[in-house]
C-alpha cells in the first residue's frame, strides 16, 4: 500500500480541520488535509453561511412588507425561491473559491476522498496511507432525528430545507433550539404559518431564561405559534401534507415538518472504535488541550462534546496547530465563546447564565437594560434588552442580549467576559451615538451605579 508522510494529517476539512491546516502551514508544518465532500464542511455549504443568507433575504422581505411604517411605499409581492437560492449559492460559491485559494497558497496537500483513521497516526484514503507526526480528527456532525422518524418526502432536516424551490404555506418545526428558531423566523418572514414544537419548557433552552422569554414574546407578536413543554409522538405523511401528533393529543397538519432536534457527532464509520480511540456517547474524549487517549492524536470541532459552533471549531483548530508547534497556547474557555442565534430578533450571549453564575459564584448581581431607551433601537423599530450578570462585587460573568442585530454587539461582550472586566472598567469607555452598541455601554454604566438613560 502506498504511503505518504507529513508533519500533520487532518481528517475533515470543515471549520476546525481547515483552520488547523491553515495555521499549521503558516507555522512551517507540512500538512495533508483529507475531505470526502467539499472543503469548508457543514458550516460553509449546509449550515452557517447558507442559513444566514436565507435570514438576510427574510430581513429584506420584512423591510419591503413594512416599508410604509417609515414612509417608504414598498410592498412584498412575493418570494422567488429560485432567486433566493441563486443569491444564497452565490455567496457560498464565492467563499468556497476563496477558501480553495487559501489552501493552495499555503501549499497544503488536499486529498479528496473518504478517510479512515488507522491509528496510531495514519489515515487511509482510497488505498493510500497518510502518516503524520500528529493527526487531528475533525469529522464534524450530522443532523439528528428521533427514533422511528424517517427523513424523506415532507419530513426534512435543515440540509433539505436549504434547497426548497418554493415557500411552504404551513410548517411545523420540531425543536426550538438555534436551528429550529432560525428556520421558523425565515419561513414566517416569507409568509408561512409556522408552529414550533419544543419538548423542553422554553425556546433556546441553553440560553438564559431572560432571553427565552423575550424571544417567545417576540415570536407571538410575529404570529409564530410556539408549543413548549410538549413532546412529539409521531408524524404521518401523504402526498400533499404531513400530520404531526403531540403527547397532548393534539394533531397539527402542515405542508412540511422540519426536524431540528440537534446535531450528533460524526464519529461512526471512520475507524475510531477499531483504533482504540476513547469516546463517550459518540463524542471523542479529549483533555483541555484537545488531546485524545492516543499519543499524537487530537480532536477538534463538533466531535468534541460542547458547543457546536463553527467559530469554536476555528479556535480549536488554531489552538491545536499552535500547541503542536510548541507555542503553549492557553486552553479555550468554553463559556468565553460567543453564541448568536440569528432569528428575528437575534439572541446573543457570552459567559454564564444567571443560574450557572449562582452555581459557580454564589451571590450575583444582575441588571437589565431595555432597548426602548436606545435611540438606534427605536430607529430600527426593535424591542429587546441587554442583561448583565455580575459576580457580587466582582467581574461581569454573563452577558445576554435580545434584539435586532445584537449579534454585532457580542464582540465587545466577549472581551468584557474574557478579560474579567468589572462594570466600572467598561463604564468610562465611550460608545458612539446613536448605535445599539451604546446600549451595551449604558447597561454597564447602570451596573456600575451611575445610570444615565435608565432608572436606577
Amino acid at each position: 500500500m502506498p504511503e505518504r508522510t507529513a508533519d500533520l494529517v487532518i481528517l475533515g476539512g470543515g471549520s476546525g480541520g481547515y483552520a488547523c491546516a491553515l495555521r499549521a502551514a503558516e507555522l512551517g508544518m507540512s500538512v495533508v488535509l483529507v475531505e470526502k465532500d467539499k472543503l469548508g464542511g457543514t458550516c460553509l455549504h449546509r449550515g452557517c453561511i447558507p442559513t444566514k443568507a436565507l435570514l438576510h433575504a427574510a430581513e429584506v422581505a420584512d423591510a419591503a412588507r413594512d416599508g410604509a411604517k417609515v414612509g417608504v411605499l414598498s410592498q412584498l409581492v412575493g418570494i422567488d425561491m429560485t432567486g433566493v437560492n441563486t443569491y444564497k449559492d452565490g455567496v457560498v460559491g464565492r467563499l468556497y473559491k476563496g477558501l480553495q485559494g487559501l489552501v493552495t497558497s499555503r501549499r497544503i496537500e488536499l486529498v479528496e476522498g473518504a478517510g479512515t483513521f488507522r491509528g496510531p497516526r495514519s489515515v487511509e484514503v482510497d488505498g493510500t496511507t497518510y502518516t503524520g507526526r500528529h493527526v487531528v480528527l475533525a469529522t464534524g456532525s450530522y443532523s439528528k432525528t428521533l427514533p422511528g422518524l424517517e427523513i424523506g418526502g415532507r419530513i426534512l432536516t435543515s440540509d433539505q430545507a436549504l434547497t426548497l424551490d418554493e415557500v411552504p404555506q404551513r410548517v411545523v418545526v420540531l425543536g426550538g433550539g438555534v436551528i429550529g428558531v432560525e428556520f421558523a423566523s425565515v419561513w414566517r418572514s416569507f409568509g408561512a404559518e409556522v408552529t414550533v414544537v419544543e419538548a423542553l419548557p422554553r425556546l433556546v433552552p441553553n440560553e438564559d431564561e431572560f432571553a427565552s422569554k423575550l424571544l417567545e414574546r417576540a415570536f407571538r407578536r410575529r404570529k409564530i405559534t410556539t408549543k413548549t413543554g410538549v413532546k412529539f409522538t409521531g408524524a404521518k405523511q401523504t402526498r400533499d401534507s404531513v400530520t404531526v401528533s403531540l403527547e397532548s393529543g393534539e394533531e397539527i397538519e402542515a405542508d412540511l415538518l422540519l426536524v431540528a432536534v440537534g446535531r450528533g457527532p460524526n464519529t461512526t464509520g471512520h475507524g475510531y472504535d477499531e483504533a482504540g480511540l476513547a469516546m463517550d456517547r459518540g463524542f471523542v474524549t479529549t483533555d483541555d488541550r484537545l488531546r485524545t487517549n492516543l499519543d499524537g492524536v487530537h480532536a477538534v470541532g463538533d466531535i468534541v462534546a460542547g458547543l457546536q459552533l463553527a467559530h469554536r471549531g476555528f479556535a480549536q483548530g488554531i489552538f491545536v496547530a499552535e500547541d503542536i508547534a510548541g507555542l503553549d497556547p492557553r486552553p479555550i474557555d468554553e463559556a468565553g465563546i460567543p453564541r448568536v442565534t440569528y432569528c428575528e430578533p437575534e439572541v446573543a450571549s457570552v459567559g454564564l447564565t444567571e443560574a450557572q453564575a449562582k452555581e459557580r459564584h454564589g451571590e450575583v448581581e444582575t441588571l437589565t437594560y431595555d432597548l426602548g431607551g436606545n435611540g438606534k433601537s427605536q430607529i430600527l423599530q426593535t424591542s429587546g434588552a441587554i442583561k448583565l450578570v455580575r459576580a457580587k462585587d466582582g467581574p461581569v460573568v454573563g452577558i445576554h442580549m435580545v434584539g435586532a442585530r445584537v449579534g454585532e454587539l457580542v464582540g465587545e461582550a466577549q472581551l468584557v467576559y474574557n478579560w474579567e472586566a468589572e462594570p466600572g472598567d467598561v463604564a468610562p469607555l465611550v460608545h458612539a451615538h446613536p448605535t445599539q452598541n451604546e446600549a451595551f455601554g449604558e447597561a454597564h454604566l447602570a451596573l456600575a451605579g451611575k445610570p444615565l438613560h435608565t432608572h436606577g
